[in-house]
């Protein structure tokens, strides 16, 4: 197998990783960068999207202990997180509604259709269940999931600065404002400035796709 995929995600990511270690900004978010620049080299050098992800296949089956590696700072966390439980109850059924709720009125006010308003209504869940949710209430899953990793790399991008923006400053909040807005990728950007804050949003991401999953099919039939 050519590791030609391997070697261009890691080498592009360590690059930009550099840039945005010596110069903190928005515009030199490393995951967001390298994903604009692996697509435009995959593009002029006449590489199809199959062929890169057949060879970077090592690196898609890293994803699944990554993500379960956010049961770790979950557990070491347990005690606050245990004593915000209601709090963080409370705050997933509001803000996945609100995220749901919001996506829906701004595409619907700007013109979508149908299937492209019943697409974007579950982008703030991870891919694999905007999807199957998407399916379920006539979307289009291919254009959720497009719409669910442009969510996540606004929340990798922004996240932690629109916080600050705004003066949010309590760790639970923040971790649980990220977790349910931008699922994953924004979890990877916040764990690293704050494990707590880490812990709370990779909970928040797994809890919110659940009830956006149960939710979603019966508030689409209201609205």
């Amino acid at each position: 197998m050519n590791p030609y995929g391997i070697t261009l995600t890691l080498v592009v990511f360590y690059l930009f990783s550099e840039l945005h270690a010596r110069r903190k900004a928005f515009y030199t978010n490393p995951v967001l960068l390298s994903i604009a620049t692996i697509a435009g080299l995959l593009t002029l050098g006449g590489f199809s999207y199959e062929s890169y992800m057949e060879s970077a296949a090592f690196l898609k089956f890293l994803l699944g202990p990554a993500v379960v590696s956010l049961a770790v700072p979950v557990y070491k966390g347990r005690d606050t997180i245990k004593a915000y439980a209601r709090e963080i109850a409370l705050g997933i059924a509001v803000g996945g509604t609100a995220a749901i709720l919001s996506a829906f009125y701004i595409a619907e006010l700007l013109g979508g259709g149908r299937e492209v308003v019943l697409s974007i209504a579950p982008k703030s869940v991870t891919t694999a269940i905007a999807i199957g949710v998407s399916e379920e209430i006539g979307g289009i899953p291919a254009l959720t999931a497009v719409l669910v990793i442009l969510t996540g790399l606004l929340g990798n991008a922004f996240a932690p600065e629109l916080l600050n923006l705004f003066g949010v400053r309590d760790r639970i909040a923040r971790g649980l404002a990220t977790g349910v807005s931008s699922h994953g990728l924004g979890t990877a950007r916040i764990i690293t400035e704050d494990e707590l804050a880490g812990a709370v949003s990779g909970l928040a991401m797994a809890l919110n796709g659940v009830f956006t999953a149960l939710v979603l099919p019966y508030l689409i039939e209201v609205l």
